[in-house]
């Protein structure tokens, strides 16, 4: 009985709840925001520009790559088609890829 009665009391304040008026609304969620702990905006760290031998040298890897990978394939390099020119050519790729992370 104790149970019903409970639902029916929380069932007849809802229309109240969703009737809320505007105004009721804004202070509510002024109330919400205020609640908090401050926190003071952080200065923001000076901008960081990469050095101009970084690009250079990320530049430099990723286009030797490809040509070690490219002139692999076509057969210039001395022994032929070798897989170890195409590791060769893979390492020097990842290692521009790497630099290419370090770049801003």
């Amino acid at each position: 009985m104790r149970l019903c009665s409970t639902i029916l009391a929380s069932v007849t304040q809802w229309p109240k709840i969703l009737s809320r008026s505007a105004k009721q609304e804004k202070s509510h969620k002024a109330e919400k925001k205020s609640g908090g702990r401050y926190t003071p905006k952080s200065e923001r760290p000076k901008s960081y520009h990469s050095p101009r031998w970084l690009l250079v040298l990320m530049m430099s890897f990723l286009a030797l790559g490809v040509l070690v990978i490219i002139v692999n394939y076509l057969t210039i390099l001395p022994g032929g088609a070798s897989n170890w020119y195409l590791l060769a050519g893979l390492v020097l790729l990842a290692v521009g890829f790497w630099l290419a992370t370090k770049y801003q």
